[in-house]
Formats: C-alpha cells, structure tokens, sequence
C-alpha cells in the first residue's frame, strides 16, 4: 500500500518503513528535508538529511548546532527499511524532490519545483516512480510563466523610466530564491548594474554567491550614506518591507513585485504596486502537466495549492490522481514565506 511509504500525520509526512519524516512541521528524530525555505526547514529535529548544494542556506536556516548529513544528488542512502535519494527540483539552490525505494515501489515526493531555467539551481530531474507527489501551488491552466528574456526586458525598460523620472525603483521579492534569480538574470544583461539590498536579503544573497552563483554586485541600503535618494537605482527588499517604516527613505519610488501572482489581471493593482514583473519559483501549468507525464507514475497525489483542478483534470486522462490528504490526516495547512 501507498501507506507504508507515505502516511501524513500531525507532525508532516512520514515514511514508515523508513521511520523518517519529510519536511516535518514540527520536531522529529529523522527529518528529509527538501529546501530551505522557512514552510519546509523547521528548526528542533534532532538529525536533517539534505542536498549537499544547499547545505550553505541549511545552516543559515537551521542554526550552527543543527545536525546535518549531507547528500550529493543522486546518492543513495539506507533509512530503515528504504533507500532514499535525493534529485534535483529546481526551485532554488539546493532543492530536492526525495525519491523513496521500498515495499516493492518506489516513491517520489517533490517538493516544491519549477520546469523553467534558473541559472542559480540545478535543473529539475525527472525521477521514473510508481507514486509521485507533486505540488500544485499554481494548478490552474491560467498560470502559464513568460520567458525570463522577456521579464528582465520588461524591468530593464521600468528602471529607465525609473531614471529618466529620477525615482527609485523599489523591487519586492522573497528573499531565498527569487531576488537571487533576479540578481543571476540581470547580470548577464546589466553586469556594472549595483542593486541595493534590503537588510534581510543580505546574508542570503551572500550563502549564493559562497556556493558559486554569479550574481549582480550589491550593496545593503544600510550602507549607503543618509538622505540618499536613490533616484533610477534597483532597490530590492522582501514583501514584508512594503508599507514599512523602512520605506520611508523611498517616500517617491516606483514600486514593482516580482511574483507568480502578477499573472492573474488585477492582482498588481489589488497589492498596490506600480508594476508586476511574473516570475516564479514554481512549475506553471504546463510544467505541472509535463512532469506528472515524465514521472511515469501510476498514482498521483497532490498537494499545497488548489488542486482540485489539477486532480480532475489528470482523472479525465486516466491519470489515478487523488489528494494527498486521502491518504491520512493532513498537517495543518503551511504559512508559505515564499509564496510563489
């Protein structure tokens, strides 16, 4: 049964035939842990499996006194009575989706993942499994993500207009994944280009470069001189920063959100933003299709999101498609730091 290898219960998703949990909610003695993200790596377990790319972002997460063993992609290693792995997503440095070998099937639990190229993360890989667990944050036919080409396009003609009206040009972003995606495509268009970061980017952006991703050069607005006006320069700061005393200093900038949701009309103007800018640490719709296909899967169990429409729309094509909750009583629903 699907049971023995995944079994939600309060505390995430277990393995019992490998006595493990993976991305667990809340502490346990063995954690898989498929990315960094705050909705996914939880402090307090007492060990923490990891992708060794993104053991940096881990210990920034976890803490200096969390236990971690490390795991190059693609190595296999024994839990009970399993044999885990862990490929690659491609949602941000380091991300995972853990394929699960044991009572005669394998599983394989991705995680968060995106299908489009990000030059700061290995690619997602498609794992051939009997079960395949896969999100659905943006399971629906809208969601269908523009090339990256055309979005740095598009924000390098906001930040000459930008200059050209001598405002700032504030860009929110989350912090781990998508300002660092920002910062790896723009460097290749705009490489003398200094973006200023807000505070809470700062360390993370430097856990990408110690790993060897290129990015813009920046610099912390707390390092730059008082009463600056930042007039035509990139400003990137969290979601969390708009509306903030910190903004303040930015009383006159234009203001953008770089964000999966800036695909459905009307949601800009309903956060109050200038410009929206779609890009996404996650699969699109056609990406979600395209990977339930590759995993060859014979039952597929979805989770995070709505995926109401998703599950109906693989049943229609023979696709055994359940929710992830039909397998047992699921964790409370995650706060997403990322959203997107």
């Amino acid at each position: 049964m699907d049971g023995d290898l995944l079994h939600p219960l309060p505390q995430g998703l277990y393995c019992p035939a490998g006595d493990f949990f993976i991305d667990p909610m809340l502490p346990v003695e063995r954690a898989v842990v498929t990315h960094a993200h705050g909705d996914h790596a939880r402090s307090g377990s007492a060990l923490y499996h990891v992708a060794e790319a993104g053991i940096g972002l881990m210990r920034e997460r976890l803490g200096a006194d969390a236990t971690l063993h490390a795991h190059p992609y693609g190595e296999r290693f024994t839990l009970g009575d399993t044999i885990v792995s862990l490929h690659p997503s491609g949602h941000v440095l380091g991300a995972a989706q853990v394929r699960i070998e044991g009572c005669g099937k394998v599983a394989v639990v991705s995680g968060d993942y995106k299908r489009d190229p990000d030059p700061t993360c290995e690619p997602f890989e498609p794992v051939p499994c009997d079960v395949f667990v896969t999100e659905s944050t943006f399971g629906l036919p809208i969601y269908r993500w523009p090339p990256m080409s055309q979005v740095i396009d598009d924000l390098l003609g906001w930040l000459e207009d930008c200059k050209a009206r001598g405002v700032p040009a504030v860009l929110f972003c989350y912090a781990l994944g998508k300002a660092q995606r920002v910062l790896a495509e723009l460097v290749r268009r705009d490489p003398d280009r200094v973006v200023h970061l807000h505070g809470a980017m700062v360390r993370l952006v430097e856990a990408y470069r110690d790993a060897g991703v290129v990015l813009s050069p920046t610099v912390p607005v707390s390092d730059s001189a008082k009463g600056r006006d930042f007039a035509g320069e990139l400003v990137m700061a969290p979601p969390s920063a708009a509306g903030s005393p910190w903004m303040r200093r930015f009383a006159k900038a234009s203001t953008a959100f770089a964000s999966g949701w800036m695909q459905v009309r009307g949601a800009r103007r309903r956060r109050g933003y200038d410009r929206g800018f779609i890009v996404s640490d996650h699969a699109d719709w056609p990406g979600l299709l395209r990977s339930v296909e590759e995993s060859c899967a014979k039952r597929v169990y979805v989770t995070h999101g709505d995926g109401e429409a998703l599950i109906r729309y693989l049943t229609e094509r023979g696709v055994d498609a359940r929710p992830l909750r039909s397998l047992g009583a699921m964790p409370q629903p995650r706060t997403s730091e990322e959203g997107d």
